[in-house]
C-alpha cells in the first residue's frame, strides 16, 4: 500500500486539488507541506493534534512538513466557524503562545538535520504596510469570489469586519511566501479552509504563471478536531496542566462507539491489519478498543509511563473506587470562605467545571456526588476537615477528582 493509499484507507483526505501529482509527491518522500496553527491559546489542543499526527505520518514517509505558527494572521483573526470577531491579542501574548506551540510540536516532529522546519508568518507579514498589500496581494482577488466562500459568506448577516476579511488574502500569501523561500509545493488543512488554500494556489499560479507547480490537499483533520476536540468543561489540551494525563486517557476512553474505530484508524499508528480485524468487534469488544485508543493516544502525547499511570488509575478506579493516580486538586486557604466552600466552587477549582453556572447545571441535572453520594443542593458546603485524609468528588460517570487540603 503506498503512502497516499494508507491516507485514504485511514479516512483523512477528504478533498484535493492535482490528484495524481500530489500522490507522485507524497508516495516519493518529495512532499514540502505546511500545515498553519493560528496561536490564540497557550496549548496545542485535540483540533491541532490531528494536524501533528498527519504530519508525523508523512516525516516518516521522507516528506518534509513545515509547521507554520500564525504569529501574523492571529493579529487579524480568523473568522471561519465563528459568530463573532475573535478578541484582539497583544503581540506579546502572540508570542508566548507561540512559544509554548514551538515546545509542544517538538514532541511530535523532527526538527533535527532540516527533516522539518517551524517558521512564523509574522516575520513577512508584519513588516507589510497598507498599499504593498494592495499591490502584490490585493490585484489578484476577486471581492465577489471571495464573498461567495463559506468562511465569508455564513458572516454577512451578523456582521463581518474589514479586519477578518483581509485573512483570506493573508493565509494566501503565506503559501506563495513558503513557495518561493522553502520550495513548499503543498498545503494541508481542515475543509473549513478549502477556499483560503485555493486562494493561496491561485495566487502562486497568477504570480509566477500557469506552469508554477503549487497544490493543495484538503484534510478532514481539523474539522474533526473541532468537533471531537470539545467536552462540556472546554477544550481538550496539550498541555498536561491544562488537560491532565488522566483526563486526556479519559477524554479518548469515552469517545461513542460509532467513533471508536475511525479515531484508532486516523489517530494511531497501529497497523491498519490490525485495525481492520476490530472492525467486527462490538459490545464488550469496543470498550477494550477505546482503551487501545486512549492508551496509544495518550503514550503519543505525554509518554509511555503517564499513559500507564492514567490506565492503571482508571482500571482502580472503576474497579475498586478509587486509584493512587487519580488526579488531585489541593485546595488552598483562599479558597474558604469561613473555612469552607460549596459545592459550586468545588467543582470550578476541581476542573470538573469551567464556571460556577455550569457547575449550578451539573448538580441541578444529577450528574454530581461526593464520595459516593450524589449532591442534590446547590447550596451544599464543606469544611475544611473534610479533605484531610481526601474526598473523592464525581462528575457525571467518568470524572473524578481527589481534593486534598
Amino acid at each position: 500500500m503506498t503512502v497516499y493509499d494508507e491516507l485514504i484507507a485511514r479516512g483523512l483526505i477528504a478533498q484535493v486539488t492535482d490528484e495524481e501529482e500530489i500522490k507522485e509527491l507524497v508516495n516519493t518522500g518529495k512532499a514540502v507541506f505546511y500545515i498553519g496553527f493560528d496561536p490564540t491559546a497557550d496549548s496545542l489542543h485535540v483540533g491541532h493534534f490531528m494536524a501533528l499526527c498527519l504530519m508525523k505520518r508523512l516525516q516518516m514517509a521522507g516528506n518534509k512538513p513545515i509547521a507554520l505558527l500564525g504569529g501574523g494572521t492571529a493579529m487579524i483573526g480568523d473568522p471561519t466557524g465563528r459568530s463573532d470577531m475573535r478578541q484582539m491579542m497583544t503581540q506579546e501574548t502572540i508570542q508566548h503562545n507561540c512559544d509554548c506551540f514551538q515546545k509542544q510540536m517538538s514532541r511530535f516532529i523532527d526538527f533535527s538535520d532540516g527533516k522539518a522546519m517551524i517558521v512564523n508568518n509574522a516575520d513577512w507579514l508584519l513588516d507589510l504596510n497598507y498599499i504593498d498589500v494592495l499591490r502584490r496581494v490585493g490585484a489578484y482577488f476577486s471581492v465577489n469570489r471571495m464573498l461567495t466562500a463559506e468562511c465569508y459568506r455564513q458572516r454577512m448577516e451578523k456582521g463581518l469586519s474589514f479586519l477578518e476579511f483581509n485573512y483570506m488574502i493573508m493565509q494566501s500569501y503565506d503559501f506563495y511566501i513558503l513557495y518561493q523561500k522553502y520550495g513548499c509545493n503543498m498545503q494541508f488543512g481542515g475543509d473549513d479552509q478549502w477556499s483560503n488554500m485555493l486562494g493561496g494556489t491561485e495566487l502562486i499560479r497568477r504570480k509566477m504563471g500557469k506552469n508554477a507547480y503549487a497544490m493543495t490537499i484538503n484534510l478532514l483533520l481539523n474539522s474533526e478536531g473541532k468537533k471531537m476536540g470539545k467536552t462540556q468543561s472546554g477544550a481538550v489540551w496539550l498541555d498536561p496542566n491544562k488537560t491532565s494525563p488522566f483526563d486526556f486517557y479519559q477524554y479518548w476512553r469515552n469517545v461513542a462507539d460509532d467513533d471508536v474505530l475511525k479515531c484508532i484508524r486516523m489517530l494511531t499508528f497501529l497497523p491498519l491489519e490490525e485495525i481492520d480485524k476490530m472492525d467486527a468487534w462490538e459490545g464488550a469488544q469496543l470498550n477494550a478498543a477505546k482503551e487501545i485508543l486512549a492508551f496509544e493516544l495518550t503514550k503519543m502525547v505525554h509518554g509511555e509511563e503517564e499513559a500507564q499511570k492514567a490506565k492503571n488509575a482508571a482500571l482502580a478506579l472503576f474497579s475498586s473506587g478509587n486509584a493512587a493516580d487519580m488526579p488531585a486538586v489541593t485546595l488552598t486557604e483562599d479558597d474558604f470562605t469561613d473555612g469552607a466552600i460549596d459545592i459550586l466552587g468545588l467543582l470550578v477549582k476541581s476542573g470538573l467545571t469551567s464556571s460556577r453556572s455550569e457547575a449550578r447545571r451539573a448538580v441541578e441535572q444529577g450528574g454530581v456526588s461526593v464520595e459516593g453520594e450524589k449532591v442534590t443542593d446547590i447550596k451544599t458546603v464543606y469544611h475544611a476537615d473534610a479533605f484531610a485524609e481526601g474526598m473523592i468528588l464525581k462528575r457525571g460517570k467518568k470524572n473524578f477528582r481527589k481534593i486534598l487540603k
